[in-house]
């Protein structure tokens, strides 16, 4: 049997294990985690009667065997959720579906908003020609829009850098307010210095004219409709969040034969005299001999742990002086890549001080929001998620209580990663204060922080170079990189996926390792799906 070692327990190297393991008798599978932790940066984290979802996770994509992977897992709801069930709302049922009331395993069918909290009003995500959006701007900012982007139809900037890339889709005055700060937010830099690719891939094909096109075609009937991934009005999410549905996967994979171990951070990968990898090295002195790797792992670690195996305890001579011969190059584009690490302070409060505008219905008629980009320069704050309206059994009391997660871009290191958990919850609850979400009455139930590392690889610095360093990694025969970091590369969760798909085709001896790096490049992934 065939000895694969998967290094991380995320999206993408649960998925390759489950995927290898469809031919149960051909390899012999074990995952190495460095956390005790399923999921990556997909998964779920309790606090008491209480669940956070890192990053928010909507279960849409364009690729349906992700769709059909998914409900595999978890199959779509056929009664009402909770919230449904109290508010008399109608949502989308599927026939013979799980009720959510009587089972966890379940993904319930949710519907979508997401708004940008700017100047303390409401504007859709991503910005709509709706009128609201005029009012909202009021008569002279919407002509200065207006003109502004009319200007970058008639000139167009050369796409060296996010800034120009932003500017020729929306014109320079409706950046100036929806992107620019909030990307040096996210980022740490501003726009200008920061590549296009970034925003190529994050939001391919969407423009003032995709918004325009996309406000029309509600017109068509749904069968003949296509919209923008990025606008999609409903997606489908665990009952628990979306850690659920990896522990689920996880346990399918262990039962048929994979061997999990926590708390195993690779530090050292040997090289034989071929440029193959042999084994595998953790921390805690356990090894791990391998016919083929899958790495989800950073690839700055990855080649950290190239380096690293020539001083590896037992290590034999041959391998090394193979892993001494790791090219200069490939270690410094590597040491050099770029990452904004994240931090979210969950706060429990008793209620908001945002109003309910909208006819939406919601429990205890809180905004009906799964997500609040806070363009606000003047507060830290980048996000916020509300619990309550991606799974009312996030909480313990949906109806009395809301949960929100207040979501911070930092690096590691940096004076907001090293406050202690009083001081930053301190200082989230006073940037909610002061932007108006809460008022001084309300009443904070619960707090609590979670940090996560190289949650974003960014796109500047060395990864002008990356091609290099991959043209490296595909020299060695039996190595696959996988995931978002695996990959150095700002995927989504399906995405993600699809690169496991493609790694364990190769593994198989039906793909090619080429494909890997070809996931979530073409212009046209993001852009369109047939809504059916």
């Amino acid at each position: 049997m065939k000895k694969i070692v998967v290094i991380g327990a995320g999206p993408a190297g649960i998925t390759a294990a489950y995927e290898l393991l469809k031919d149960q008798d051909q390899y012999e599978i074990v995952i190495l985690e460095a956390s005790d932790k399923v999921g990556g940066i997909s998964r779920t984290v309790r606090h008491g009667q209480n669940r956070i979802d890192i990053g928010g996770h909507r279960f849409f994509s364009k690729d349906d065997r992700v769709m059909e992977w998914w409900r595999g897992i978890l199959d779509y709801q056929g009664a009402p959720s909770k919230d449904d069930l109290i508010l008399g709302r109608e949502s989308r049922l599927v026939e013979g579906g799980p009720d959510p009331e009587k089972t966890d395993e379940v993904f319930l069918i949710r519907h979508r908003v997401s708004r940008i909290y700017y100047n303390g009003k409401f504007f859709d995500y991503p910005i709509s020609m709706k009128p609201q959006t005029f009012i909202n701007m009021g008569f002279l900012t919407s002509m200065k829009a207006g003109f502004s982007y009319l200007g970058s139809c008639l000139h167009k900037l050369p796409e060296t850098s996010l800034e120009n890339f932003y500017i020729n889709r929306f014109g320079k005055k409706l950046y100036s307010m929806f992107f620019e700060g909030y990307t040096e937010k996210l980022w740490g830099r501003h726009p200008r210095v920061i590549s296009a690719d970034w925003g190529a891939q994050r939001v391919k094909g969407l423009s003032i004219w995709a918004l325009v096109k996309n406000v029309f075609g509600k017109l068509i009937p749904k069968k003949n409709r296509q919209v923008e991934t990025s606008l999609i009005e409903e997606f489908y999410y665990p009952k628990h969040g979306p850690g659920q549905l990896w522990e689920k996967a996880l346990s399918v994979a262990q039962e048929k034969g994979a061997k999990v171990v926590f708390g195993a951070k690779v530090s050292g990968i040997d090289l034989d005299e071929n440029g193959r990898i042999t084994t595998v090295h953790c921390e805690d002195g356990t090894s791990y001999e391998a016919d083929e790797v899958i790495s989800s792992m950073p690839l700055k670690d990855l080649l950290e742990a190239f380096k690293a195996s020539n001083g590896v305890k037992g290590q034999d001579e041959t391998s090394a002086e193979v892993n001494s011969k790791v090219p200069e190059e490939a270690l410094k584009i590597a040491e050099g890549l770029p990452y904004r690490d994240f931090v979210t302070v969950g706060l429990l409060v008793d209620r908001l001080a945002l109003k309910n505008q909208t006819n939406i219905k919601t429990l205890g008629n809180i905004v009906p929001d799964c997500w609040i980009y806070v363009q606000d320069t003047s507060v830290k704050l980048g996000r916020i998620q509300i619990f309550n309206n991606w799974s009312p059994y996030m909480l313990a009391d949906p109806e009395h209580s809301v949960w929100i997660g207040l979501e911070y871009f930092c690096d590691e290191g940096d004076d907001f990663w090293n406050m202690t958990d009083e001081d930053c919850i301190a200082m989230a609850t006073a940037e909610l204060r002061k932007i108006g979400v809460i008022d001084d009455n309300a009443k904070i139930l619960e707090t609590c922080r979670e940090k996560v590392q190289k949650a974003y690889p960014a796109y500047f610095d060395t990864y002008s170079d990356i091609d290099k360093l991959i043209t490296y990694l595909n020299g060695i025969d039996n190595l696959c990189c996988v995931g978002r970091n695996g990959q150095h590369r700002y995927n989504n969760m399906d995405h993600s996926m699809v690169t496991a798909f493609v790694a364990a085709d190769v593994i198989r001896g039906t793909g090619k390792k080429e494909d890997l790096w070809a996931v979530n490049t073409e212009k046209s992934y993001h852009e369109e799906k047939e809504k059916k």
